[in-house]
């Protein structure tokens, strides 16, 4: 069953397209991912389907609602936990829940009843008197999905739901989401760039530029890549590509010091290869296809290079700052 279904939707602010007519489909039940770098559309698309911006042109259906014509029916129907955190640290866990439970008309013979069922699927029943200042990030970040959760949505949107998490928190945070979806069939939509987390979906869309090049399975999306990745540094890797090609049939390209290969059977390439060019492989490794890899193929480059480009932006800006105040 369709509980979501999006159709050819375009957000333009001015003449720049960031979203450039989607078009997919989420079944009740499913966690549905969408996969891309800063920029990407992603959290337009979040917002759009939201009601928190408005579409340039298309159309977006929820749970039976048209997402531009019936917001008010279309914002009951959803949770919603953004990037950033928009809890009062300065209310308890309690608190912060009945005041959301209030903006939602949540019927108050019903709410205490929902506000402890919610804290104990986040595991934070036993803090639920303590003031939201006191808890670490991943804390503040289960406790706004039980947040999204209290007024029993149909889809639950989680927007780069673990940013800033370290690994362990952020894999707590996904037991947490799986364990809501298997007990009580809950649709979940979202965003990442952490390649372990989208892992985590039954469906991903990989987004780019504000466009779908694909969508599928993690499995499905891994099998396109065509085999295992080697990459080799050598002491002349032009040279060496070139062999490569002749000697295998095997195109190989050039990534920073390293010359990065597609093969079938990595763990009998590798042997081969070192024993083909003696002394000129100054380090090999090999690894399954991963959901970057499938990226890299489909668009020309790596979401870590993009992270990596954004983060370098920043610190520009930060030193541009620092000596502007000198």
């Amino acid at each position: 069953m369709t509980i979501l279904h999006v159709e050819d939707i375009v957000k333009k602010y001015g003449d720049f397209q960031a979203v450039k007519g989607i078009s997919f489909a989420v079944e009740k039940g499913e966690i549905f991912g969408f996969l891309g770098p800063n920029g990407a559309g992603k959290s337009t698309t979040i917002k759009i389907l939201c009601t928190l911006l408005s579409l340039t042109s298309g159309k977006a259906v929820l749970n039976g609602f048209d997402v531009s014509k019936e917001t008010l029916k279309v914002r009951q129907s959803i949770g919603l936990v953004f990037q950033d955190y928009s809890l009062d640290d300065r209310l308890t866990a309690e608190e912060n829940l009945y005041f959301h439970g209030m903006l939602y008309n949540v019927p108050r013979e019903l709410l205490r009843e929902r506000m402890e069922q919610v804290l104990k699927m986040v595991d934070l029943i036993e803090r639920k008197d303590d003031q939201v200042r006191k808890f670490s990030g991943g804390m503040k970040r289960r406790l706004e999905i039980a947040r999204g959760l209290l007024h029993h949505p149909k889809v639950l949107f989680l927007d780069e739901p673990t940013i800033g998490l370290d690994p362990q928190t952020r894999r707590a945070i996904w037991n947490h989401v799986i364990n809501l979806r298997d007990e009580f069939g809950l649709t979940v939509f979202m965003t990442t760039h952490y390649m372990e987390e989208a892992e985590h979906c039954d469906r991903i869309a990989i987004i780019d530029h504000g466009e779908i090049v694909a969508l599928d399975s993690p499995v499905s999306l891994k099998a396109q890549v065509g085999g295992d990745i080697i990459t080799v540094k050598t002491n002349q890797n032009e040279e060496i590509a070139k062999l490569i090609q002749e000697r295998y049939n095997l195109e190989s390209k050039l990534e920073g010091e390293f010359l990065r290969l597609e093969v079938q059977d990595g763990s009998s390439f590798v042997p081969q290869i070192v024993a083909d060019f003696p002394g000129a492989i100054l380090s090999i490794h090999v690894h399954e296809p991963t959901l970057d890899d499938v990226f890299l193929k489909l668009t020309g480059r790596a979401i870590r290079d993009e992270l990596i480009s954004e983060a370098d932006r920043a610190k520009q800006k930060v030193r541009s700052f620092r000596k502007g105040k000198r």
